[in-house]
């Protein structure tokens, strides 16, 4: 049913694996429209009460696909996906199931949005997480603004939006990024072991919880993803953005003009 990510179910218990892995699970098009459609499916299935999120190979994910933006042949149409990224970010937020985001080498953009959109999150020790935007001139999307500021708050979030910087696990475990970080090699089992203590709960009604905190900022989180929308479709004709994405093709330091 879907190309780029495999979704299973095992009773109440369910595994999202981002399968792209000879693109470090880049998020081109077909994967952004497959997440949003299968936090969608999830949103119906009442049965499934804990989620894993995980990515195949070597990494969760290095975050939005470079090379199909810049693919003069298929040009990706910006407006277009930001409709699925503003539908998989507001799916998973009102998922009713508690999500756990398992990550190992990078988490970085788009991937990083959707690891702090979980409930709880485990890093192995080696990990690098970023909300990394900034250097293709670009604002972080799928609720990246919301989702940070949720975690660590404003003044917090803007540090990181504007720098752009690449932590290892243990330090946004400090920063109050992530939850939990793990061994090498052990996240997949870290997060299977925590969704079953989670499944041996009353998690009916944590579920509820969940439910009551998220519904009062459903509201914010559409404005959210609607400035996003708007902002990154702007963003992506400006002049810093263009040399951003070609200093990154000729792995060299970009001359950004502020316009």
């Amino acid at each position: 049913m879907y190309t780029t990510v495999e979704l299973t179910r095992e009773g109440r218990f369910a595994r999202l694996i981002l399968n792209r892995p000879a693109s470090m699970n880049a998020m081109d098009e077909v994967m952004m429209k497959e997440l949003a459609d299968v936090f969608e499916e999830l949103k119906n299935d009442t049965t499934v009460q804990v989620l894993v999120i995980q990515g195949a190979g070597r990494a969760f994910s290095a975050g939005g696909d470079i090379k199909a933006m810049i693919n003069p042949e298929n040009p990706m149409d910006i407006a277009k996906v930001m409709v699925d990224v503003s539908r998989l970010a507001k799916a998973l937020y009102t998922l009713p199931q508690i999500t756990i985001a398992v990550v190992h080498g990078a988490a970085a953009g788009l991937g990083f949005s959707l690891v702090l959109g979980c409930d709880y999150i485990i890093a192995e020790e080696e990990s690098k997480l970023a909300m990394n935007f900034i250097g293709i001139g670009l604002v972080p999307d799928g609720a990246g603004h919301f989702f940070l500021k949720e975690r660590i708050g404003v003044p917090q979030a803007k540090k990181l939006i504007w720098s752009g910087q690449v932590m290892k696990s243990r330090e946004a475990l400090e920063k109050g990024l992530i939850d939990e970080v793990t061994a090498e090699g052990k996240g997949v089992e870290q997060g299977e072991a925590f969704a079953h203590k989670l499944l041996a709960s009353p998690i009916a009604a944590m579920i509820a919880s969940k439910r009551i905190l998220h519904e009062q900022k459903i509201a914010e989180l559409d404005s959210v993803l609607a400035m996003e929308s708007e902002t990154q479709v702007a963003m992506r004709k400006t002049a810093d953005h263009l040399e951003g994405l070609q200093a990154f093709v000729g792995k060299r330091t970009p001359a950004f003009v502020g316009k």
